[in-house]
């Protein structure tokens, strides 16, 4: 047991490198402009290198974990779709060029620790996808992102179990074939024996560090199922998707008219997510919104310089005011009144 926890805080200890550097004298709150600058005097590539680095070492030590017993495999699971989840959410903010400190460090720290042996698909399709059509788009109908929601099952009229399970997309027999499908469409096209090969790499390990348990439970379960349900429920907290306000002015008053944050009067629930499926900064989407050049360092100290979004509520599904409650109650029509028959006389 003291081998794979040791592992697992090696892993967090490398992490911290880059936090504790780039979070020496941050503002509690300050403008873009006045963080953008001072991350622009901390940007490096080697710090980012530590950062994935540890992850992957943490990803190691729950492989290790899992051979403990059935209890910990399970915990292992969870562990690993986690570690995943925070790789695809420091890999979008190399999409916006904000991890290292060049382009080139940008796309070879993203591909080599994320895309390549998660299978997530080229870094520059990410980047169109994300960069040019979903971040000017937001909740309008052209938005990649509103669509992959309407594919699921969220749409107008959408209600009772229909809806329920397009909450849980990705667990269902629809969303795992979605997932299937875009790993093998991320292992075809140019440079496939490269975006093999990662995987295979990564599976050979898991394997050689635990066995079939590894194998299973710290990396087939975490990739196909448990990080992708991980990464939807962070899709759907994003925006007020099928009721957003739309406005006109500064880039924050529009966003703040779309974006919600999740969990503003709760310190335990907000940090529970931030370390878990809201991580690097995705808990401040809404900051994120509104000047997507400033790392995940700084979104905190922004977002108390802004204005609050337009919705703040108290969690995805429980509590009086949730985002799967609002989501329903937008997609669902009103009742129709029927005209009275007139009385006769």
């Amino acid at each position: 047991m003291l081998l794979p926890l040791a592992v697992i805080t090696a892993g967090v200890a490398l992490r911290q490198i880059d936090r504790v550097h780039f979070s020496r004298r941050r503002p509690r709150a300050a403008g873009a402009d006045e963080l953008i600058a001072l991350q622009r005097t901390r940007a490096n590539n080697l710090t980012p290198l530590s950062l994935l680095t540890g992850q992957w070492v943490q990803i190691a030590g729950w492989w290790i974990l899992a051979t403990h017993g059935p209890l910990l495999a399970a915990t292992a699971a969870v562990g690993v779709a986690v570690q995943f989840r925070h790789l695809q959410e420091i890999s979008h903010f190399a999409v916006h060029g904000v991890l290292a400190r060049t382009g080139h460090a940008n796309h070879l720290l993203a591909e080599t620790f994320a895309h390549h042996p998660l299978a997530l698909g080229p870094l520059p399709e990410r980047r169109r996808r994300h960069v040019r059509e979903h971040h000017p788009n937001a909740t309008l109908a052209h938005d990649p992102n509103l669509a992959e929601l309407r594919r699921a099952g969220l749409r107008p009229g959408a209600t009772g179990s229909r809806y329920a399970l397009a909450l849980i997309h990705p667990l269902t027999p629809r969303g795992f074939h979605a997932t299937a499908t875009g790993i093998a469409a991320s292992l075809r096209g140019s440079s496939a024996w490269l975006r093999c090969l990662a995987p295979a790499a990564v599976t050979a390990a898991a394997y050689l560090t635990g066995g079939w348990t590894a194998l299973v439970c710290g990396l087939l379960i975490p990739r196909l199922l448990l990080y992708p349900q991980l990464a939807w429920m962070s899709l759907l907290v994003e925006h007020t998707w099928f009721d957003p306000e739309h406005r006109t002015g500064s880039p924050a008053h529009v966003e703040a008219g779309r974006c919600l944050r999740l969990y503003p009067r709760s310190r335990a629930l907000a940090a529970l997510a931030a370390t878990t499926w809201l991580p690097y900064g995705d808990l401040h989407h809404y900051a994120h919104s509104a000047h997507p050049s400033v790392r995940w360092n700084y979104l905190p100290a922004l977002e108390a310089h802004l204005t609050p979004p337009h919705f703040t509520p108290d969690g995805l599904l429980i509590g009086t005011a949730t985002v799967a409650r609002r989501h329903h109650r937008a997609l669902t029509p009103p009742p129709t009144r029927q005209p009275s028959t007139p009385t006769p006389f």
